[in-house]
């Protein structure tokens, strides 16, 4: 693959993690979410490669 294709691959994944996180932490403060667990579910789609990818897991928040 090329470096182009790696850099602009990494760049918009950090973006995901990074916005993803803090979208869940401002969720878990406004809803007092200490030490409570939460299914968690993201899918990413390109439509145009016909890619349907979900990744599924469980968030915890933090303790007090």
């Amino acid at each position: 693959m090329s470096d182009d294709f790696n850099m602009s691959m990494r760049k918009f994944l950090k973006q995901v993690g990074v916005t993803s996180q803090q979208a869940i932490e401002e969720a878990m403060r406004e809803h007092g979410a200490a030490g409570k667990s939460f299914p968690a579910k993201v899918v990413l789609t390109i439509p145009d490669l016909d890619l349907e990818h979900t990744v599924t897991g469980t968030i915890t928040g933090q303790d007090d």
